[in-house]
């Protein structure tokens, strides 16, 4: 969806770690800490290959992985800033109707669970490119 629509199409990542998953806001954290390195998605993509496997030990070997500077990575990962981010996603995401994950938008309209497919996406795309 992003080439096809580089110009009109944003992705907005938001957290929402669910309390029963018990790495979730450890997870949320050290990918907090990622982006302020500018390689969010590149440790986002690590955290979602290695979803089963998940552990302090892992946070740490993923971000040397794609080369991230250790000392600043466990420093924001452990911060007060790390935490506040994502209660401000998860504020956002609960006044938004979010309930579980994922949860797709597009333009504040929710994609439902049987439509999360890129044709259904795209004229959703379409039709609110129509409106500008």
């Amino acid at each position: 969806m992003l080439e096809k629509n580089p110009n009109s199409v944003k992705i907005v990542y938001k957290n929402f770690p669910l309390s029963f998953h018990k790495q979730a806001k450890p997870a949320a954290k050290a990918a907090f800490a990622a982006a302020k390195q500018g390689k969010f998605w590149q440790y986002h993509d690590l955290l979602y290959a290695n979803y089963s496997q998940l552990s302090p030990s892992k946070y740490s070997q993923f971000a040397k992985d794609i080369g991230l500077n250790m000392e600043a990575f466990n420093r924001v990962r452990g911060s007060r800033e790390a935490q506040a981010q994502i209660n401000r996603d998860v504020n956002a995401a609960r006044q938004a109707g979010v309930t579980g994950t994922p949860a797709i938008y597009v333009n504040g309209h929710k994609v439902s669970s049987k439509n999360r497919n890129i044709p259904y996406i795209q004229k959703l795309i379409d039709a609110e490119l129509k409106k500008k």
